[in-house]
This record gives structure tokens, C-alpha cells and sequence, in this order.
């Protein structure tokens, strides 16, 4: 009665999470300040003239400047009227709140409105934002924001190109520096390909949940389902903690800061995965159970929610973007896998008739 109880459950929250799954899936896609991918690659290549303990990187896939101050004196970066707009020193982090480039920078695309008491002109008015020394800005001297590509990517866009160099302005006690970088234009990849290798590797995948549940081979298709699923977990959480550290994220503390700030639900889809694949490598009761809604929630997750680095050049990990495509093509190829083998094996797992009571004489 249990085990019926439990495979209709199964069926029924794996039928539903196949619906989202679905249905989440164009949305799913694309991120929002923390891009899933990109075609633009921004890079840093120097602050001059040089200053002990200034030091400058692009981090999110380039969508953020990130500059560290651990000098005695405080570095002012410029805003795009010339005006002061952050403060980074011993003291912490300030945003100058007549700068409209505070108000500007805080998304991607730069569209917040500004208010009518920022004024470039005015004398800078000091909040302080953050203890650290680390600041982490839009930048979009550093960004290509249009919604069409340059003339030159448009008239080839199979090949590299590079779109400009870019400078942000800074002051140290007056003195003028400069964060030098360059942005370019890099070809996407096919798409195809991967989504192929998924397709397949899934189906095949999918071909244990064919195999009689009670049978010997059955049981070690369950215990395979168990060591993929765990593989898949593996994949998720390296890639999670690779965005993290691409975001900036700097030791144990920051990358446990950023993991349960930003990306919590995907760190437990991950580790869920894990715990499912161990459970059914043991052959527990309702393994298939634990298996296909741990496959789902994973395809989910942590598959689909990055799928973007199959059509983007540039991925958000500290890794080549082949390497970024290869653990998401893992993550989805076992999560969706184990969703339909293990929704095979509930589906066919056999029933325990009730016993009748004998009719009275």
C-alpha cells in the first residue's frame, strides 16, 4: 500500500515538475545584472600609471568592474560626467548620491531612473555602502549596451573583432589614473551540436528505466541511475561555485556568502542530487522516486538555467566556455535522464493485489 502510495506521489510530482520544466524553460535562459552568458569579452589590462595595492579586474562575465583598494589613500572613481561617483579606501566603499552614475550603473542595462537631486555638478554627498575595500560596479564605458551589433560585427560576424578600447577615469588625492581594457566581439557557438549530444545522451540514459524493476539487472540499473545522478550533482555544485568565483567571489567566507546569498536554490538542487544518486546506489525503497525528482529538479535548476552557454562565446565561470558547456550538457543530460527513467520504472513498477475477504457462506 505504501509503495502504490509513493509511486502515485512519484508520478504525479514528477508530471508536475516536468510541466515547469517546460514551461520555465525560455525563461530561464537569460540572467538579469549576473548574465548567463555573452558575446562581448571585457577585459582589463592595466591601471596607470600603476599604484601599490590598487588593483582592477572585470568579474560576471564582464558585466562588472571590480576594484580593490588596500592603500592608505582613497581611490574616487569618475562618473561619465567627470564628476566623483564612488570612493574606495581604508574607511570602505561611498557612492556619491548626486553622481548620476550611481543611479545609472546599478543595473545592466543602465535604464534605473535618476533622480532630480542628482546633480554631476553639485558637491558630492557620501553614503558609505560596504565595509570592504572592494567595490563592483556596471560600467558601461566597458559594456556594448546596444541592442545591435557594431557595423563591424554586423558585416562579419563569424570572425573576432575588437569593438573599442575602453578607459575609466580615477583620482587619488587629485592625481589622475586610468583603468585601461578592451572590449571584443566573440563568435557564439553552434548550439546544435550540443543540444544533440543531450538529446542522446539522455535517451540513452532514459533506457535504464526499461528494465524490470525486480529483476537483477533492474536493480543495477537503479544503482547506475545513482552514480549518474550523484556525477550530475557534482557537475552542478563546480559549476555553481565557479560562477561564484567568477562574480568575485574571494575564500571560503565570500564563496559561502555568495553561494547561500545568490545562488541557494541551485546549491541544494546540486547536493539534493548527490543525497538522491547515494540513496538509490544503496537500492533503498522508493529509489526511483528519489531519483526522478532529483533528475527533474536538477534538469531544472541547474541545467536549464544555464543552458545559455551553449549560444554564448563568453561563459560566467573562470574556465574556457567549452569547459562551462560541457558540466551543463552533464547536469542535463543526467537530470533529464534520471526524470525518465525513473518515471519509467514508477510507472511500471508492479502492484501488490489486495486480498479479497471470502464471501460468508
Amino acid at each position: 500500500m505504501i509503495r502504490t502510495l509513493l509511486t502515485r506521489a512519484g508520478l504525479v510530482l514528477v508530471g508536475a515538475v516536468t510541466a515547469t520544466l517546460a514551461l520555465a524553460a525560455p525563461a530561464a535562459a537569460h540572467g538579469a545584472d549576473a548574465p548567463d552568458g555573452t558575446d562581448y569579452r571585457t577585459a582589463v589590462t592595466g591601471v596607470t600609471p600603476a599604484r601599490p595595492g590598487l588593483t582592477v579586474r572585470a568579474v560576471e562575465a564582464g558585466a562588472r568592474l571590480e576594484l580593490t583598494n588596500t592603500g592608505a589613500r582613497p581611490v574616487e572613481v569618475i562618473g561619465y560626467s567627470g564628476e566623483p561617483y564612488l570612493r574606495i579606501g581604508p574607511d570602505g566603499v561611498y557612492e556619491n548620491l548626486r553622481s548620476p552614475a550611481t543611479y545609472l550603473n546599478r543595473t545592466l542595462a543602465g535604464d534605473t531612473r535618476i533622480p532630480t537631486e542628482a546633480n554631476p555638478a553639485a558637491p558630492p554627498d557620501w553614503r558609505r555602502v560596504d565595509e570592504s575595500t572592494t567595490a563592483r560596479w556596471h560600467d558601461q564605458r566597458a559594456l556594448w549596451l546596444e541592442s545591435t551589433p557594431p557595423p563591424q560585427v554586423r558585416a562579419a560576424p563569424d570572425r573576432e573583432h575588437r569593438v573599442r578600447d575602453w578607459g575609466v577615469p580615477l583620482r587619488v588625492d587629485g592625481d589622475p589614473l586610468e583603468i585601461r581594457g578592451t572590449l571584443d566581439w566573440v563568435p557564439p557557438p553552434d548550439p546544435y551540436p550540443w543540444w544533440v549530444a543531450v538529446t542522446v545522451g539522455l535517451l540513452a540514459v532514459a533506457t535504464l528505466g526499461l528494465l524490470p524493476a525486480r529483476s537483477r539487472p533492474g536493480g543495477r540499473a537503479l544503482a547506475g541511475l545513482g552514480a549518474l545522478l550523484v556525477a550530475g550533482g557534482i557537475a552542478a555544485v563546480t559549476y555553481i561555485v565557479g560562477r561564484e568565483l567568477d562574480a568575485g567571489a574571494e575564500g571560503i567566507g565570500g564563496l559561502l556568502q555568495g553561494l547561500l546569498g545568490g545562488q541557494v536554490w541551485p546549491l541544494v538542487t546540486g547536493l539534493g542530487a548527490i543525497a538522491a544518486g547515494v540513496y538509490a546506489l544503496a537500492r533503498r525503497p522508493a529509489g526511483e522516486f528519489a531519483v526522478a525528482l532529483a533528475g527533474a529538479c536538477l534538469a531544472l535548476f541547474a541545467g536549464v538555467a544555464n543552458a545559455a552557454v551553449f549560444t554564448r562565446s563568453v561563459a560566467p565561470v573562470p574556465w574556457p566556455a567549452t569547459t562551462a558547456r560541457v558540466l551543463v550538457a552533464a547536469i542535463l543530460i543526467t537530470g533529464a535522464g534520471a526524470l525518465a527513467a525513473g518515471a519509467l520504472r514508477l510507472h511500471a513498477a508492479p502492484r501488490t493485489p489486495t486480498p479479497r475477504t471470502p464471501a460468508s457462506p
